[in-house]
């Protein structure tokens, strides 16, 4: 496929860019940073985060801090988010875009939250005040069928009374959105929320600006995310990043492939496994299961 290459003013070539890519991938380390761990577009994140709290929260400035924390000792895991800011009101949010399922997803998301909450701890005496504390997951995978429906990929994670479901505790909140359930058409985009949701589902697939999202942010969204306007460092940083972003796809979509043979595999074998003990002949059993004969002897 034909690559695209200009030069700068200095005679430094910027990095190939295919021409089927006009827009960043906000899945990417650098895409998502860029477009909203900035302080130059920090109204980008303002916009969408206003969106996603539908006036339950106002938002009209936000502070970034330093991402990365320590810990009390050297010996300390690090921590270390995609974005960390505080708001005007003194809350603390996380906001991590998160592009495939670990094992431990939500342990490590307790975790990370228990940074913002630790270091408010101010030296000498203390009421054991604290400020709200925001972790938002924007997640490119869905948690398990049992846990949520097809259709709900919005979830606000409170710590509640399990007896009769109160909020115990209103300072601690976590919300994670599943995208790949969001399936809105352009058509059908009624809200701010759904326009980001749309946007950041498929920006990197677009070529233009959809004709719903004609507000003014969604200009600044576009004029950021646009890759012809990125400085030769920033395309080799982009391009480095979707490298990372692609060999990560590849090793869990490999490792989901050989969970579904796997399974595959067991399912055969149990079935040979009762029609051996109803002495089925073997022949019969290799040709309803796909199994060989030696391994239907071995069962």
């Amino acid at each position: 496929m034909e690559n695209h290459v200009d030069k700068t003013t200095k005679g430094e070539k910027k990095m190939d860019v295919n021409v089927s890519e006009r827009y960043v991938n906000p899945y990417t380390d650098f895409g998502f940073k860029k477009l909203f761990g900035t302080e130059l577009n920090k109204d980008l994140l303002i916009s969408f985060l206003n969106a996603l709290f539908k006036g339950q929260k106002e938002i009209t400035d936000l502070t970034y801090l330093n991402n990365e924390h320590l810990g009390d000792r050297y010996t300390d895991r690090r921590a270390v988010y995609d974005v960390y800011c505080q708001l005007a009101d003194g809350s603390k949010m996380i906001v991590e875009m998160q592009k495939a399922e670990q094992q431990y997803f939500k342990d490590r998301s307790i975790y990370y939250s228990t940074y913002p909450i630790r270091e408010q701890a101010p030296k000498g005496k203390w009421d054991y005040h604290l400020e709200d504390v925001y972790t938002v997951g924007i997640l490119n995978f869905t948690f398990p069928d049992e846990e949520y429906p097809a259709d709900s990929f919005i979830h606000e994670v409170k710590l509640k009374d399990v007896e009769d479901n109160h909020v115990f505790y209103d300072k601690l909140t976590f919300v994670y959105l599943e995208m790949p359930k969001f399936n809105k058409r352009e058509d059908e985009l009624e809200t701010m929320f759904d326009k980001w949701m749309f946007a950041l589902s498929n920006l990197t697939r677009l070529l233009e600006r959809p004709k719903a999202l004609q507000e003014r942010i969604f200009s600044r969204l576009f004029e950021q995310a646009e890759i012809a306007h990125f400085t030769p460092e920033e395309q080799r940083e982009y391009v480095a990043s979707k490298k990372d972003y692609w060999d990560n796809y590849s090793i869990v979509t490999t490792a989901h492939n050989k969970g579904r043979e796997e399974g595959r595999t067991e399912e055969k074998t149990e079935i040979a496994r009762k029609l051996k003990s109803m002495n089925l002949a073997t022949t019969d059993i290799a040709k309803a299961t796909g199994l060989t004969a030696e391994e239907i002897e071995a069962l």
